[in-house]
């Protein structure tokens, strides 16, 4: 795994790992300007969909590049509202449903034919909408750190913050009502939530931290609300739990065990899906792949290896 002083500042102002250079072309979708970024090349496509919303794909392209070769192509962009993609200023672009227009504008645009598709966190709701909604043009999926039932995603947020303490739960919520999250007791808090939920490394590696430092604020707040450890924006109530029982396409759920998200999340899609998988990293939370990589890309390799009819 990389460590921080392996990383250097690439010409996009983007942390750049000392791995192969990943080949950058624009594309146009709805008036805006898309930066999306390949690498490899052979018939097999693994499209990896960054999480957020509004967190660059940077710690992604890091921590992925080692899956390129041996004939498949990494694939990955900077959604609308981040990274090297135009920033609008247009509330009304920040919905689920046109960032699924988007996925497929990449996929269109790029002409990747029938793709294997990789969503983290965010990513994985939104790889799961587009899944729902372009049925044939994935041919597996696999789910990283992700929940596909926010409001039992919120649960988790909850256990979470109650671990802290009740004193700190009535601080964090006084500071949010009063609009002080700025205040250092406040900070103080998110940064051990972080550090114990979402990467357990110390130091965090630097695309992460990049990636955190230029969030898409304005995606960010709209879509899953202003704070971390909170979902109040618009995708507070989204759920297909009750869709899983539908899908055919093999998944594969990958999810640590410190995860913000509940590992019992995880075990019920599971259970619905007809041909679902899960991978549990023990000792992880929100990022195996910077945690437990090499268990981690084993476990990637084999779900995409094994002959489509084993799985």
């Amino acid at each position: 795994m990389q460590n921080s002083t392996d990383l250097h500042t690439g010409s996009s102002g983007q942390p750049v790992g000392p791995g192969p250079e990943w080949h950058r072309q624009e594309i146009h979708f709805e008036g805006h300007r898309l930066m999306t970024y390949s690498l490899g090349s052979g018939p097999q496509v693994l499209l990896l969909v960054h999480g957020g919303p509004g967190c660059p794909s940077a710690y992604l392209r890091d921590s992925h590049h080692a899956l390129a070769g041996a004939g498949r192509r990494l694939v990955t962009w900077d959604q609308l509202g981040c990274g090297e993609s135009d920033r609008p200023s247009d509330p009304r672009l920040w919905t689920l449903e046109r960032s699924v227009r988007e996925l497929e504008a990449v996929r269109q645009g790029l002409g990747l034919g029938v793709v294997d598709l990789l969503g983290q966190s965010w990513g994985g709701v939104l790889g799961l909408e587009y899944l729902l909604t372009h049925r044939d043009a994935v041919r597996r999926f696999i789910a990283a750190d992700t929940a596909f039932d926010l409001p039992l995603m919120q649960r988790g947020f909850d256990q979470k913050k109650q671990a802290l303490g009740a004193q700190t739960c009535q601080m964090m919520a006084i500071h949010e009502a009063e609009g002080s999250t700025d205040h250092p007791e406040y900070q103080a808090a998110v940064t051990l939530l972080m550090y114990r939920h979402v990467c357990r490394l110390h130091p965090w590696p630097d695309s992460l931290q990049w990636c955190m430092q230029n969030l898409g604020h304005a995606v960010f707040s709209r879509m899953f609300g202003p704070y971390f450890f909170q979902c109040t924006g618009i995708l507070r109530k989204w759920s297909r739990m009750d869709e899983l029982w539908d899908v055919q396409t093999p998944v594969l759920l990958m999810h640590g065990e410190h995860d913000y998200i509940l590992p019992e999340i995880a075990t019920m899609a599971r259970d619905r899906l007809p041909r679902g998988q899960l991978a549990y990293f023990r000792g992880c939370s929100h990022m195996p792949f910077f945690e437990a990589p090499d268990r981690y890309r084993a476990e990637l390799q084999r779900f995409l290896t094994t002959p489509e009819g084993a799985v």
